[in-house]
């Protein structure tokens, strides 16, 4: 009977043992959600991309991922890496970004090697989602967009027009939807390869079909110039290709890092062509300080040899700062007289009658207000009239959030106007203008504000 009841004792001791361990993984395994990250070796197979002196892009572009994801996995358990090859294989783009939003990755990195008819071109440079950009960056583009020729029915899986307004504008929403997350890790990989001694290319914006396919914050690295010497020397030597993949690798992780502090918010910058700023003299704004500046049409006072300056007025600023109260607490304590007990019992008294007499009436809803707005131009330092003046559009406002200047045009609730506005300023010159929308004067994302519209 004694061991009958040892036994049972034991059993129930192990099954809440097993339960607690069990429970414990359980919940475990719920609260640390892995971070997909995939990786893109650019080219490959019977697609080698660019041979500048000999050496071949989808080869270093390979080896560099693999030494990536070897790393993040290595020292990472809650990042899951996933590649779209692993070996020298053709994958088409589309399935590319197909393998990432299948995959519901949190973040894309393709990677490449650069080419330019002048051998003298060196440096390593970031490229996130935008609709045009300098002519250099557009051979650029169309270089590495032309590999879906290579496809059997490329016609059929990129129904796109890049002269359509439609399409035009549905990529401006769709930049704008993971624009600023792009930009804030894009400045981490050129920031880690100015660290290592690599000329900074800066981050730029430009229309690449693995981009534009991508649904989560993505970019596109060039590691460097191949047509370059020393650059492609460099990139393809074991050194060259460790000390690249080890910036990449840093910066995946610190921006993984800053997502979970919730120090990647919202508001990053988001100025094309960034370049790495080094010591700046960048004005400090308190996140809390919100000020808002419309400017007037005068005239241009600026000598500038420009077709447009003779033509085009200035703004100026006139600037209004919202003052945010600030509570302070004193240590003098109000001296009250007390009331005689019957006061007291009297003034209750009314107050009840009161109540009973009116009856309060229901809290309407305060209706939500959403606008939409074309952002031609960020900026940590202000646009003076000196070096910019905005081509000419009127009804420009800027916000300081987060320590920059956002500049919007076309201010409406109105997502009909909106879209003539957004082609009003790229036919001002802003090609890489993009539609954000505001509720409330928070800002929201576009397909957000068209939902509650």
């Amino acid at each position: 009977m004694q061991f009958l009841k040892f036994t049972k004792y034991h059993i129930n001791t192990y099954l809440l043992t097993f339960l607690f361990v069990f429970v414990a993984h359980v919940n475990d395994s719920y609260s640390q959600k892995k971070y997909t990250v995939v990786l893109d070796a650019g080219h490959g197979g019977k697609d080698p991309g660019n041979l500048g002196n000999g050496y071949k892009e989808s080869k270093i572009a390979l080896k560099v991922v693999l030494l990536v994801g070897k790393a993040l996995e290595r020292k990472n358990k809650d990042i899951k890496v996933i590649y779209t090859r692993k070996k020298d294989v053709f994958v088409e783009l589309h399935n590319r970004a197909k393998i990432a939003n299948e995959s519901k990755a949190d973040l894309f990195v393709s990677i490449h090697c650069d080419s330019y008819r002048s051998a003298k071109a060196f440096g390593a440079g970031t490229f996130v989602l935008g609709l045009s950009g300098n002519r250099q960056n557009l051979e650029i583009a169309k270089r590495e967009n032309a590999v879906i020729k290579l496809e059997a029915n490329y016609k059929k899986n990129y129904d796109y027009n890049p002269d359509s307004p439609e399409a035009v504008i549905n990529l401006s929403i769709q930049q704008e939807e993971n624009l600023d997350e792009s930009l804030a890790f894009a400045q981490l990989v050129q920031n880690n390869f100015s660290n290592a001694k690599r000329f900074d290319r800066s981050v730029k914006q430009n229309n690449f079909l693995v981009l534009r396919e991508t649904v989560m914050p993505s970019v596109l690295i060039e590691l460097g110039f191949l047509t370059n010497k020393a650059e492609g020397r460099f990139l393809n030597s074991q050194v060259g290709q460790a000390r690249m993949a080890n910036s990449i690798t840093d910066a995946i992780e610190r921006y993984i890092k800053q997502l979970k502090l919730n120090t990647v918010g919202e508001e990053t910058k988001s100025t094309v062509k960034v370049k790495s700023s080094g010591k700046t003299n960048n004005p400090k704004i308190k996140n809390t300080v919100e000020r808002k500046v419309t400017y007037e049409r005068v005239k241009n006072t600026a000598k500038d040899n420009s077709k447009t300056s003779k033509k085009t007025p200035v703004v100026v600023a006139k600037t209004e700062t919202k003052k945010i109260p600030v509570k302070v607490n004193s240590d003098k304590k109000k001296v009250e007289t007390p009331k005689k007990e019957k006061e007291v019992v009297q003034t209750s008294t009314k107050i009840k009658e009161k109540e009973k007499q009116i009856p309060e009436k229901p809290k309407e809803p305060v209706p939500s207000l959403i606008e939409f707005k074309v952002q031609i131009a960020a900026s940590r330092e202000y646009l003076t009239n000196k070096n910019f003046n905005f081509r000419g559009l009127e009804d420009v406002e800027v916000l300081v959030i987060d320590e920059y200047y956002k500049y919007y045009f076309g201010s409406t609730q109105s997502f009909k106007q909106v879209k003539k506005n957004f082609q009003v300023a790229r036919k001002a010159g802003h090609k890489d203008c993009f539609i954000v929308a505001f509720e409330n004067g928070k800002k929201i994302s576009v397909k957000e504000a068209l939902r509650k519209q």
